[in-house]
């Protein structure tokens, strides 16, 4: 085992627990915390570390299923299952659309249209439609556009490198901005600090940490986990938002 190597203890498995920890720590905080207090702060900037991390492995995921077609419709099928959880808990925010999963399965189009369609131009069009179509929806742009680089530059760890640096660069200009509007400019500078600081934790975890393996037992449950943990959870937070707190 070299130098490097040995530093490689995180499966995929492992670090889509944490993804969605993270994201269930997120949640919590825009459902019941106030916006701009420490608290919220540091939960919502510890939730970034998802969505990059799952457009990641969504690429990666695209390359090793058995099963492109039933790969997509788990997808699809889990963003309508989550649409009426995810407006529930997100109801008193402003412009709240179709949810996270719906994201990830406009970006597994995105993956179909570069791996399919033949014609430059047409691929080039119909990536940019899919990409506006996240518009709509929860990460909308980033994540289709992590999944585009993920994607071009598959392979190449330098690259990948640089997916990371401009989508920390990218993510925390419009974070800037939007806090700007808010806050002091110090406020705002520390703030979008905070919130690039979990894009570039997924960079060291999956560049430095991931062996690139799933986990030996338990893959089945992992698998479904996955998808059934995000309805779940919202669910959960919006009966507690609504009923009990």
């Amino acid at each position: 085992m070299n130098q490097k190597s040995k530093y490689r203890v995180l499966n995929r498995d492992i670090i889509k627990y944490f993804a969605m920890a993270a994201m269930l720590l997120n949640h919590i905080a825009n459902v019941f915390l106030t916006m701009g207090s420490p608290l919220y702060e540091a939960l919502v900037d510890i939730g970034y570390f998802t969505a990059i991390t799952m457009c990641y492995f969504l690429v990666e995921g695209y390359q090793y299923t058995h099963s492109k077609m039933s790969y997509g419709a788990r997808l699809f099928l889990f963003a309508v299952i989550s649409q009426i959880p995810f407006a529930m808990a997100f109801r008193d925010h402003f412009g709240v659309g179709l949810n996270m999963i719906f994201t990830l399965f406009v970006c597994f189009l995105i993956l179909v249209v570069r791996e399919k369609v033949q014609n430059p131009v047409l691929r080039v069009l119909l990536v940019v439609f899919l990409v506006f179509v996240t518009m709509f929806s929860d990460w909308q742009l980033f994540a289709a556009l992590f999944t585009v680089m993920f994607d071009a530059w598959r392979g190449d760890r330098k690259k990948i490198w640089l997916a990371y640096v401009i989508a920390a660069v990218s993510f925390g200009a419009m974070q800037l901005i939007g806090y700007s509007q808010f806050f002091s400019v110090q406020k705002a500078a520390v703030c979008t600090a905070g919130a690039v600081c979990g894009i570039l934790v997924s960079g060291i975890v999956i560049q430095c940490f991931y062996n690139g393996e799933r986990a030996k037992y338990g893959r089945k449950i992992s698998k479904w986990f996955f998808y059934l943990f995000y309805p779940l959870h919202l669910t959960v937070l919006a009966l507690l938002n609504m009923y009990w707190l």
